[in-house]
């Protein structure tokens, strides 16, 4: 499982035109669900996100997390972060998890943030064509995977 999350000070969703999910002060999560991940991965990444300190204190030092500064989460599933373009020019989407279970996925990785965590989660709508307004703060922007490949 991969995610690429941005703290925001603000950022909205549309799908297909209609808007899906708002929020202010908080984290966008694009999230790409691989063919072999489990709940695992769900709970690996959901912890990550709730947790990851990287809001400013009092101090201006990164140090608090998004539970901390009672933020909101935008989850969006993105199956292109899987894209594999190691070789030739066109991405392979192969590992991506198939629909079905990548979206189980998806869901259980928003319920993990609410009931776990105690987090607010809007999403996004799993697959339909989205448009992504985020207002990136610092910018801060980071990149997990549960397999810890980087």
């Amino acid at each position: 499982m991969r995610a690429v999350v941005q703290r925001v000070s603000k950022a909205n969703v549309l799908s297909e035109g209609i808007e899906s999910g708002k929020i202010e002060e908080g984290l966008v999560v694009l999230l790409g669900v691989e063919e072999n991940d489990t709940e695992k991965d769900v709970e690996y990444i959901a912890d990550k996100t709730a947790n990851m300190r990287i809001f400013k204190d009092s101090e201006d030092k990164m140090n608090l997390s998004v539970k901390d500064i009672n933020g909101s989460v935008l989850a969006i599933s993105q199956f292109t972060l899987l894209g594999d373009c190691r070789h030739g020019r066109r991405p392979s989407f192969s590992n991506a998890g198939k629909p079905e279970m990548a979206n189980e996925l998806y869901m259980k990785y928003m319920d993990c943030l609410t009931k776990k965590y105690g987090l607010h989660v809007e999403s996004g709508v799993f697959r339909t064509s989205m448009t992504v307004n985020i207002c990136n703060e610092g910018p801060v922007t980071i990149m997990l995977d549960s397999k810890k490949t980087f």
